[in-house]
């Protein structure tokens, strides 16, 4: 099956059943069986079956699902097959947490260049990166190859950002900022507004008595 054909939702599981299985201890537990991996991540039995199916990996009737094979058939079809670079815009508190929270946990993602326009964090090295003046962004994009970017910048500057990111070739976006993006229909767009989610957690947190 075609990775463009494979439905969001899909990869979200997949992304998730790794994410599960990466944290049994493989001295302890060798075999996980669907029922198992179901109770782990909220899903059902016959949809992790078919999930699993997609990427063509089928366990035993017996033992199930081998955990360590599993893991890579896994990120054989998630993963690309050479160090993805990421291009982020915006070095205030959100972006410099993605840096430190993203650091050394997927090894085929890699966060190799950050844009701002604040004098004091241009040519300087951030957390580990280089920070470059958000003038420079597509030449450096371009140059990288890097075709996926994430946008921390404020509200009223990331719909500018993110052209620049297309423009420069970036086909897939992770929108932190408050706003929603225009953009083509073949760039791949994530917006994830922080304030709105939180707004909505208390509205149900409130619901509760």
């Amino acid at each position: 099956m075609e990775h463009h054909l494979i439905s969001e939702k899909t990869v979200e599981r997949l992304i998730l059943y790794r994410r599960i299985l990466l944290t049994i201890d493989p001295e302890k537990q060798k075999n996980i069986v669907s029922h198992q991996l179901a109770l782990l991540t909220g899903v059902k039995s016959p949809q992790v079956r078919r999930d699993l199916m997609v990427i063509g990996y089928s366990g035993s009737p017996a033992r199930g699902y081998d955990i360590s094979s599993l893991i890579e058939s896994i990120g054989h079809f998630i993963d690309a097959p050479v160090k993805q670079g990421i291009a982020l815009a915006g070095v205030g508190n959100i972006g410099r947490a993605i840096i430190d929270y993203f650091k050394g946990r997927r090894p085929k993602l890699d966060i190799s260049a950050i844009f701002d326009i604040d004098p004091e964090k241009i040519n300087r090295v951030l957390h580990g990166c280089r920070c470059y003046h958000i003038d420079q962004m597509e030449a450096i994009i371009r140059a990288g190859k890097i075709h996926m970017g994430i946008i921390t910048v404020p509200a009223d500057s990331a719909q500018s950002v993110a052209e620049h990111m297309i423009r420069a070739g970036v086909t897939g976006i992770l929108n932190y900022a408050p706003v929603k993006l225009v953009h083509p229909e073949n760039i791949h767009v994530e917006n994830r507004d922080i304030t709105l989610v939180i707004e909505k957690v208390a509205y149900f947190s409130r619901q509760v008595r």
